[in-house]
């Protein structure tokens, strides 16, 4: 019965993933077919090798992002994300291969076209795929019973999301402890308690559960060993919860290296297409703001030169992604120019400011030229904004995971700049809740979350009354 059972689950897995795959082929032909009706041509030759090229970057892509996985505990909106994300990049790369194809003569426009047909239409099918899966699932095919082993608060946050999203198929069973008054505590769910570990393997054994959950703590390793080699006897599919959410985990999930399984605490998220992504879209923003501004440039770097003696810009040594010295570029806001061991953070009234330097400290207009850092590449239009060497030195060694604000390139702007976190940082609570703001947003990095903290930055982060 359980064979039965668990070959029905994997047939209709199967069958939900050939859907995904045939209907994004389809959608994307249905756009470019659309596209040429509209431009009143005959699908050609060339739209064939058009649409071949786009489709056969999106399944590269696709297998290089592992998108064609179990969507299974997912949310729709990150499957969402990630699609157009692809088709984005894909279109993209297209456009710049057609380029050198002269009888193909398609504009911006029509590309973007493609890309909006074909988004809608990858919108509609994900969203009618999932609820057949949703329909197949309430039908009693394509669903799992699930167990939660051990009394780690991760585990019955985990039971909580499995019952509060039924969609998932997942059929929370309980919970299986040796300490039964603790096992459940802190849900607010019903969720029972059914035994201990010996009434777990037997319930296993008996085919009652199709995946157990290990959420048990690494002290007890011996426990949880003894417990594995007796699943063996199972059919069971057995997750272990790694009881690494007690560190500051950056990017964690797990990998294999030479056949080893590890899991990755302190990771950058600018790796492979991300990095590429993330490279796209400062190019073309810095350009374009660069090109926007540069009135704006001009004037203050004249009025920089005729208020004050000095160079007009100041360049001050920081640290870049990895680590890595880089020069920063600001208009020069002071009279002095320090960049050594020691840099004294500017205050509220500090003589060092000049008259045209406290306008531009206050309204960040000091930073513009760091859009030329990032058309270099030595910053990003967003992340943590980079500190002084000296301020670096003396913090990693007082707040725990300082330095892991340089897995990402340094940004003009940031998530805590526009929650209200910059400017002097004059008490330690201060600086602890910059980082805190600095490693959330890496680990929730994605181009959408950029874009949200640029057009935030226009009504929060230029002005701050912490800003000296």
């Amino acid at each position: 019965m359980t064979t039965v059972h668990g070959l029905r689950t994997r047939t209709n897995a199967s069958i939900i993933s050939m859907l995904q795959r045939f209907s994004d082929i389809f959608v994307m032909f249905a756009g470019l077919y659309l596209l040429t009706h509209i431009h009143s041509q005959t699908f050609s030759s060339l739209w064939w090798l058009l649409f071949l090229t786009a489709l056969t970057l999106f399944q590269m892509i696709g297998g290089i992002t592992d998108f064609y996985r179990s969507w299974r505990g997912v949310s729709f909106a990150t499957e969402l994300q990630l699609i157009l994300r692809n088709w984005a990049l894909s279109i993209l790369i297209t456009a710049g291969l057609m380029s050198f194809i002269d009888a193909i003569e398609i504009d911006f426009k029509s590309y973007f076209l493609w890309f909006i047909l074909v988004s809608v239409g990858f919108i509609f099918c994900r969203s009618a795929i999932r609820f057949l899966a949703r329909m197949i699932r309430k039908l009693g095919y394509n669903t799992r019973n699930v167990a939660i082993v051990g009394n780690m608060p991760i585990g019955v946050t985990l039971a909580n999301s499995f019952i509060r999203a039924p969609w998932m198929g997942l059929n929370v069973l309980g919970l299986y402890s040796d300490v039964a008054n603790e096992v459940a505590e802190g849900s607010d769910e019903n969720i029972e308690y059914c035994g201990n570990l010996e009434k777990l393997v037997s319930d296993a054994r008996e085919g009652k559960i199709d995946k157990i959950y290990i959420a048990m703590a690494m002290s007890e390793e011996v426990s949880i060993r003894d417990l594995v080699v007796k699943l063996t006897d199972t059919t069971c599919s057995v997750m272990l919860i790694p009881d690494i959410f007690t560190f500051n985990v950056l990017q964690s999930r797990t990998e294999e290296i030479n056949g080893v399984p590890v899991v990755p605490l302190f990771e950058t998220p600018m790796n492979g297409m991300n990095m590429v992504l993330k490279r796209i879209e400062d190019i073309i923003l810095s350009t374009c703001i660069l090109l926007f501004i540069s009135p704006v440039l001009l004037t203050i770097a004249v009025m920089v030169k005729i208020t004050s003696p000095g160079p007009v810009i100041f360049r001050q040594i920081r640290y870049g992604m990895d680590g890595k010295p880089i020069m920063v570029w600001k208009f020069r806001s002071m009279s002095v120019m320090e960049n050594g061991d020691k840099v004294i953070q500017a205050t509220k009234g500090d003589l060092r400011i000049t008259r045209i330097g406290r306008i531009l400290r206050s309204t960040s207009l000091d930073e513009l030229p760091q859009f030329i850092n990032v058309l270099k590449g030595d910053m990003s239009i967003v992340g943590p904004r980079p500190h002084a060497v000296a301020h670096n030195e003396q913090y990693r060694t007082i707040i725990q995971g300082y330095m892991l604000r340089h897995k990402v390139k340094p940004g003009i702007t940031g998530w805590a700049q526009i929650n209200g976190w910059r400017g002097e940082t004059d008490t330690l609570e201060k600086m602890e809740k910059r980082i805190e703001y600095d490693l959330a947003y890496i680990r929730d990095w994605s181009i959408a979350l950029d874009l949200r903290i640029i057009f935030l930055t226009i009504f929060k982060g230029f002005i701050s009354k912490t800003a000296y």
